[in-house]
């Protein structure tokens, strides 16, 4: 090829690269982070009574007020499509705070919480805190949740009746920040009861025994970043990919991670979009774990 030729065919090739990589960088620091996505998981777990099948669990983690594309107004609509989406329950799985984060603006509990009081479920709205939660000051998140009638589990555990029959919800401490103790959040649990257990870090899940019938956890927000054909990038997990995101069984027992809502560290998403999860769970049908996703809500598509 001519020296000239060679020359002009490097310079098509570079203009691609660049307009390339600048959509990528458009999706990745705007597009992305700034949509919502409601997605609908339907999760088979063993030993789960049939008298409670098709409980429905909205989980919201990582909402990280504050951070970009992240605001109340955001807030709002997350608040609104979770009510639309008629849940049993409602479980927040921490870290409601950002701290530091470029291109965000802090926003204080007291004025996300009142936006978060809206959120409705006859089974009622139920807390845990985040390491974000315990680095801004973890008592004034949490007594800030309790004035607004949002219930905060902090190692403890609840009875929740649904019709003839009765489950309990247990709240685990933060790995990291929270001071996590599995067997006092569990001293009040018959050992048969059928439970579902939310914290905020997955990586309590391997000290959790195996009469817990569901751990609910976020923190990792899928790693914000997954690559095609490689996965996630960077999850902040000493289990890497493995507890980064979804329904995770090991030896029998069972793990739902959200990807969260909001961001921190670095205002990016590619490949997972900020994600309110709908869980709904059955009795095990088929003697192994089935998980099936269903997407509520596309950009086009709100629910009414």
């Amino acid at each position: 090829m001519p020296p000239a030729r060679r020359i002009r065919h490097f310079g098509k090739m570079l203009v691609v690269a660049v307009v390339v990589l600048g959509v990528l960088g458009v999706w990745a620091f705007w597009l992305e982070p700034a949509s919502l996505e409601l997605n609908e998981y339907r999760l088979e777990i063993p030993n789960w009574p049939q008298s409670l099948a098709g409980l429905r669990i909205a989980a919201l983690a990582d909402i990280h007020v504050g951070s970009p594309f992240n605001g109340l107004d955001k807030l709002e609509r997350i608040v609104v499509l979770t009510n639309q989406s008629n849940p049993d329950l409602i479980v927040l799985l921490g870290d409601y705070v950002i701290q530091g984060v470029t291109g965000g603006d802090y926003v204080p509990p007291n004025e996300s919480v009142p936006v978060l009081a809206n959120l409705q479920a006859p089974l009622g709205v139920w807390a845990v805190l985040g390491n974000h939660d315990w680095w801004l000051d973890g008592e004034w998140v949490q007594d800030t949740l309790k004035h607004h009638g949002i219930s905060v589990l902090e190692n403890s555990s609840v009875p929740i009746r649904r019709g003839s029959e009765e489950f309990w919800l247990t709240g685990i401490g933060d790995l990291w920040e929270g001071h996590a103790d599995i067997p006092q959040a569990l001293k009040d649990v018959p050992d048969n009861a059928p439970t579902v257990a939310i914290t905020h870090n997955p990586d309590i899940f391997p000290g959790v025994p195996s009469r817990v019938n569901l751990v609910l956890a976020g923190h990792t927000h899928g790693g914000q970043v997954r690559i095609p054909f490689f996965g996630p990038v960077i999850v902040p997990s000493a289990h890497w990919r493995r507890f980064a995101a979804g329904h995770i069984v090991d030896d029998g027992r069972h793990m739902f991670v959200s990807t969260g809502l909001g961001t921190s560290i670095l205002s990016v998403r590619f490949l997972v979009p900020p994600e309110i999860s709908l869980l709904v769970i059955e009795p095990e049908q088929s003697g192994s774990a089935i998980s099936a996703r269903r997407s509520l809500l596309s950009p086009n598509r709100e629910l009414h």
